[in-house]
């Protein structure tokens, strides 16, 4: 008995048959529930809010790249597709969800080299 005294006394009042609080045994998940929230939820939410946004302020003359890396420039837009001029006299129409950005190419302009 004297062997065991000292685990019984680690375990509270409780002894070893009695059961925690409620509370003791949700603070844990919640914490990681919590941090989880913050590190992966949050930020997803907050990009594809900015996504949306973009997809609704296209316009005719952007330069975009899409999803499947066509770059061109915006010739037409509908609800639900984007007409894209890929070179000259070459316009290909993609789905408005496939356009994934600003085309790095409208930074600069294009130059022939010499």
């Amino acid at each position: 008995m004297v062997l065991f005294s000292g685990v019984a006394y680690a375990m509270g009042s409780k002894g070893v048959g009695g059961g925690g609080g409620g509370m003791e045994v949700l603070v844990l998940p919640l914490l990681f529930f919590g941090i989880f929230y913050l590190l992966v939820f949050r930020p997803q939410q907050k990009q594809a809010k900015k996504q949306k946004e973009f997809l609704v302020n296209l316009k005719a003359g952007d330069r975009v790249v899409t999803s499947g890396g066509l770059h061109g420039e915006i010739k037409g837009l509908t609800d639900t597709t984007v007409t894209l001029e890929i070179a000259d006299k070459v316009r290909v129409k993609v789905t408005r969800a496939a356009v994934t950005g600003r085309s790095q190419e409208a930074a600069a302009p294009e130059t022939k080299p010499s």
